[in-house]
């Protein structure tokens, strides 16, 4: 358990790849602060279950991650808890899948909140705790999508290209303090959030969902294979570690091949 005394604070990570990430810290001995939205009772469930596996507590936020205060907050709360954030993952997202021309501007604005500002807030408040302790690992999950594009998906190609574009810059603001900055980049996750947009692209394409499926999301994946959210999460850990102390500004592709091509 090579991060006990360690903490970790994961937005968006109530379910899919965030939970599996916070799993994954938890059993190397961090103390973490989850996040998200759900049904309380299981929220609080796997809370207990985190705190059982690290055996150095966990919190849950219900920070909405829209709302810069909240973030400010959120991450602030952390950081009183449990003395400071020493690894910070930058999981929130949402999608919607529409033509630019019928995309709603509210929904534009939203993704961009969630799926990049919020990204900025978490890491302006935590830098200091972390440069105050000489350690810190920042891991903003990207997509594939932070290095190419597919229709339809305007708002959330751009705000993640932004993480991208992002992770590059607080890297090297940072890279003499004993801070990493990264992002992983996975091709198609078999997640909530890529289960629910499924029908929104059966729409706008006309297709079936086993189409949708095997003709479009699995399309690009030469694996034919959704990356796993363990996978994710195993290479986050990877990343937490002193041997990668010098992998820093990275985009780490995790998509089968997509982007070979």
């Amino acid at each position: 358990m090579f991060l006990k005394g360690k903490t970790a604070l994961i937005t968006g990570s109530t379910s899919g790849i965030g939970l599996a990430c916070a799993k994954a810290l938890a059993a190397e001995g961090a103390a973490v602060m989850i996040n998200g939205f759900g049904d309380a009772a299981a929220i609080e469930a796997e809370r207990a279950a985190l705190a059982a596996t690290s055996g150095a507590g966990a919190a849950y936020s219900a920070a909405d991650m829209s709302k810069p205060d909240e973030i400010v907050a959120m991450v602030e709360s952390c950081i009183a808890r449990f003395g400071g954030i020493d690894i910070l993952v930058n999981n929130a997202g949402i999608q919607h899948v529409a033509p630019i021309d019928e995309f709603p501007p509210e929904k534009w604005d939203q993704i961009i909140a969630i799926n990049l500002s919020s990204a900025f807030h978490t890491i302006r408040t935590a830098l200091p705790a972390m440069k105050a302790k000489g350690w810190g690992r920042i891991v903003n999950t990207a997509s594939a999508h932070s290095l190419v594009a597919s229709p339809f998906k305007s708002a959330y190609v751009a705000a993640k290209h932004g993480i991208a574009g992002l992770t590059k810059t607080a890297a090297l603001e940072v890279a003499t303090q004993g801070i990493t900055v990264n992002c992983i980049s996975p091709g198609y996750v078999w997640t909530p959030l890529v289960e629910a947009q499924i029908p929104d692209t059966m729409k706008a394409r006309g297709l079936t969902r086993e189409q949708v499926m095997n003709d479009v999301l699995l399309a690009g994946q030469p694996t034919k294979k959704f990356v796993t959210v363990e996978q994710v999460a195993a290479l986050l850990v990877h990343l937490c570690r002193d041997e990668s102390a010098s992998i820093t500004g990275a985009n780490l592709s995790m998509d089968g091949g997509w982007t070979a091509a």
